[in-house]
């Protein structure tokens, strides 16, 4: 794999979380005595990653006192945040701290254990401006759900719709070129996916590739609390 960077968002409040984590970021969220982020770390650098970019706002100094530069051998850069960015804003922001023209982009409270080199191939393949990395579930309630072409190519976002049946969903890593949001007008805040790249569908190549790898998302109570058996796994 020849991408070694990924920008990790982490800059959250974790509302929906917090009746349970109180006192620190989401991804600081304690799972069989480890942050989340140690999971995620541990993943990436074994599918290759050497960089990280940390995207952080709220206490991010507790994240920042925990890693510090260096998690064994993966070197940590910090993007902060002064006032929230929205997942779209974050991400830009830490672009200026990437050196590739490209790189993977891995949301810092979902694990999806997938092959990178995989998306690497793909992307290059599809000369995609970005590839979404996606999870079939069989209840897509929680969850947007991705429509896509038969090549390959996504052409529709659409809002959770509960008991619509088996779905696609966005499984929280991409891959992105570095200069994906050059010519586009945009505020200090925006979502990536409400504010961009639904309303981009035909101006930028978009592309899924699906997986059925093990998945969790530990942003609501319940979810966070069947991650100490996933990580036993």
């Amino acid at each position: 794999m020849t991408i070694r960077e990924a920008i990790v968002l982490a800059g959250g409040f974790g509302t929906r979380l917090n009746t349970v984590v109180p006192d620190r970021p989401k991804p600081m969220a304690e799972i069989n005595g480890r942050p989340f982020l140690e999971y995620l770390f541990d993943f990436l650098a074994s599918q290759g990653i050497d960089k990280i970019v940390l995207s952080v706002g709220y206490r991010s100094e507790l994240i920042a006192t925990h890693f510090g530069d260096r998690y064994h051998q993966l070197a940590i850069s910090y993007a902060q945040e002064t006032t929230p960015l929205g997942t779209g804003g974050g991400i830009k922001h830490a672009l200026s701290m990437v050196s590739g023209e490209r790189v993977f982009v891995v949301n810092g409270d979902t694990f999806f254990r997938i092959p990178l080199e995989t998306m690497e191939n793909t992307a290059l393949r599809h000369n995609a401006d970005i590839l979404l990395a996606l999870h079939p579930v069989s209840d897509p309630d929680r969850y947007g759900v991705v429509g896509m072409t038969k090549h390959g190519r996504i052409n529709s976002f659409s809002e959770k719709q509960t008991g619509s049946g088996p779905a696609r969903i966005n499984g929280g890593i991409y891959l992105m070129k570095t200069g994906i949001f050059s010519g586009f007008d945009l505020p200090p805040e925006f979502s990536l996916e409400k504010d961009f790249l639904e309303k981009n569908t035909g101006r930028i190549r978009i592309y899924g590739i699906s997986f059925e790898d093990d998945f969790i998302d530990i942003g609501i109570p319940e979810t966070y609390r069947q991650a100490s058996l996933f990580f036993q796994k």
